[in-house]
């Protein structure tokens, strides 16, 4: 009888320890967890950390709240020519807000993103190709795809999931038939050619430019050498001719002021003269002017040379001119 105890007690541990097991579950974190009981999902939800539960009863589903990029791949696409594409890989970066998990996960189930996102993807990217034809969707409109997706997977979310926020979508280049596909390489392949033989004529272009610059550059820098040249020169000009006029100026004025002095030197002189030339005056300077540069004979017997023939037949001239003296100049 005291044998089926220890059996029991270790009985017991053990299936202590497989309630603990199944009761006591993990949150990560940047995560929020929702609880199912029968089916049916509880209003309670829990943050990262440890947590306990019912076993066997309740099971808990954990829900991403931070970002996270699902991928939607190959996704098929008929163009509004027929054409088949495929969209190998599609990626969409959304964020679940914490307090909106309930909501969501109640009308969505914990699986939302396949409704919201993955179906929702599908649906809209068949809606663009069936509008548009195999060059639009895969060259002329193809950088539009993203942000049409995008803002088109948003208006719904607002109105079907508020809370659910799109950040982002990528989408890769699709897959189209290989025949269709060569086409394209071939046609980008003259397209670089012509873009080359483009480039190639506008360097040219460009060049022939430079140098049409370059020599307007030159002929206009050499038509304002010649003209500061010019300039300098007929600046040349007029200060010689200002120097000339202001030398002519300055030379008139010396002769003015030299004439105005000579005469009125004249003047002074003639008016001193006036004062001056007195009889008196005038005997002095005939005796002056006589002994400074004359002969002076005296006697009777002056030579015929210097004596007046008249003179001599005359015997009365004779006595009379005999006291007087006949000058002779000397040089």
């Amino acid at each position: 009888m005291a044998q089926p105890a220890p059996l029991l007690m270790f009985v017991g541990t053990v299936a202590l320890g497989i309630f603990v097991n199944f009761s006591i579950h993990k949150i990560e974190e940047g995560h929020v967890g929702v609880y199912y009981r029968g089916g049916a999902l509880l209003s309670k939800t829990s943050e990262p950390g440890y947590h306990f539960m019912l076993p066997i009863l309740t099971s808990f589903r954990t829900v991403q709240t931070t970002l996270q990029t699902d991928e939607v791949k190959n996704v098929p696409c008929g163009t509004s020519g027929g054409v088949i594409i495929y969209f190998e890989r599609i990626e969409v970066v959304n964020k679940l807000d914490i307090s909106a998990v309930f909501d969501i996960v109640k009308n969505y189930t914990a699986d939302y993103d396949k409704t919201l996102i993955y179906n929702k993807i599908h649906h809209e990217l068949n809606q663009f190709c069936s509008s548009h034809n195999l060059q639009e969707v895969y060259i002329d409109l193809f950088d539009q795809i993203d942000e049409n997706l995008r803002k088109a997977l948003q208006s719904d979310l607002y109105e079907m999931a508020p809370g659910l926020t799109v950040q982002a979508v990528r989408v890769t280049k699709p897959k189209i038939p290989e025949q269709i596909r060569k086409n394209y390489e071939a046609m980008e392949g003259e397209k670089t050619k012509l873009l080359i033989a483009i480039q190639k004529q506008r360097v040219i272009e460009k060049e022939a430019e430079t140098d049409r610059k370059r020599a307007i550059i030159e002929a206009e820098k050499m038509a304002q050498v010649a003209r500061i040249q010019w300039d300098q020169k007929i600046m040349e000009k007029e200060s010689e001719k200002k120097m000339s006029e202001i030398e002519d100026a300055t030379h008139l004025a010396k002769e003015i002021a030299k004439a105005d002095a000579e005469f009125y030197r004249a003047e002074k002189e003639s008016e001193a003269n006036k004062v001056k030339l007195t009889d008196a005056y005038l005997e002095m300077l005939k005796y002056q002017a006589i002994s400074s540069n004359t002969k002076i004979f005296f006697g009777s017997n002056i030579p015929s040379i210097f004596v007046d023939s008249n003179i001599l037949s005359d015997p009365q001239k004779t006595a009379e001119s005999a006291p007087v003296a006949k000058t002779q100049k000397t040089k």
